[in-house]
């Protein structure tokens, strides 16, 4: 997800009914979670295994080719398969994360179909399929990165700024909240909470300098969507007043 754990533009609205929601698609069969809870067997244990450090190495075709050998009846392996198609641009993936839907894995089903959705500019099913989501994984951090993702690509500052907080909290591990809050402070030229975000959360200089380049998209965005920006300040006067920021935040939190 740079602004987005999603890969999607801040400037990326039909809402499907409950009921299509959770149509399985064809060519996949329904479970009742049972899939999940069967123990893969070593054989496929070791084709997980070996797809998932091929994916973290980069090779995506390659663990797909891995994926596609294993049992299609597995959720996870649908997941997993969803996740690398959504990645490459396949439209395989829109199929492959419906099918989640009604499995044990509902959650990731409805996370990935918000976040094709958010890709494609339909905000208000992102915004449905991404609250079911966390609705149904409250404590998954990456879920609720991608709602506040949403939420502040509709100028829902608020929303955005609690599931921000929500999944620092939650992950500590993973900067990519702790980033996004950070643009967010930024764009709102709230200088000193982001200085003291950056201190409380030990934040690198690295991820700074991200910050400030998404919070630079934002304001470039608010010019003409008026995204994030609740002032009436003119462009001209909006771009000051951020390079005026930058300098502050670079000389308090920047070696």
């Amino acid at each position: 997800m740079k602004l987005v754990a999603m890969s999607c533009s801040v400037l990326c609205a039909a809402l499907l009914s409950g009921c299509a929601a959770h149509q399985v698609t064809p060519g996949f069969a329904a479970d009742n979670g049972e899939d999940c809870a069967n123990k893969p067997t070593q054989e496929q244990e070791l084709g997980l295994n070996l797809a998932k450090e091929m994916a973290d190495e980069g090779r995506l075709y390659a663990a797909l080719a891995h994926l596609q050998g294993l049992p299609q009846s597995s959720p996870e392996v649908r997941l997993r398969q969803a996740r690398i198609m959504r990645n490459i641009g396949r439209g395989e993936a829109q199929a492959l994360y419906q099918s989640l839907i009604g499995t044990c894995l509902t959650a990731a089903g409805e996370q990935g179909l918000g976040q094709l959705a958010a890709a494609r500019g339909d905000q208000a099913e992102a915004t449905q399929r991404l609250e079911r989501a966390a609705s149904l994984a409250p404590t998954d951090a990456k879920i609720r990165n991608d709602l506040g993702v949403v939420y502040l690509n509709q100028n829902r500052t608020d929303d955005a700024r609690f599931e921000f907080l929500t999944a620092v909290e939650l992950s500590q591990s993973d900067t990519l909240p702790a980033t996004n809050l950070l643009a967010l402070l930024f764009v709102e030229d709230k200088s000193q909470q982001a200085a003291d975000l950056v201190s409380r959360l030990h934040l690198s200089a690295t991820q700074v300098r991200e910050a400030l380049t998404r919070s630079q998209q934002l304001k470039s965005a608010a010019i003409s969507l008026p995204l994030a920006s609740q002032d009436s300040t003119s462009p001209p006067e909006a771009v000051g007043v951020l390079a005026e920021t930058i300098s502050h935040i670079e000389q308090d939190v920047l070696p």
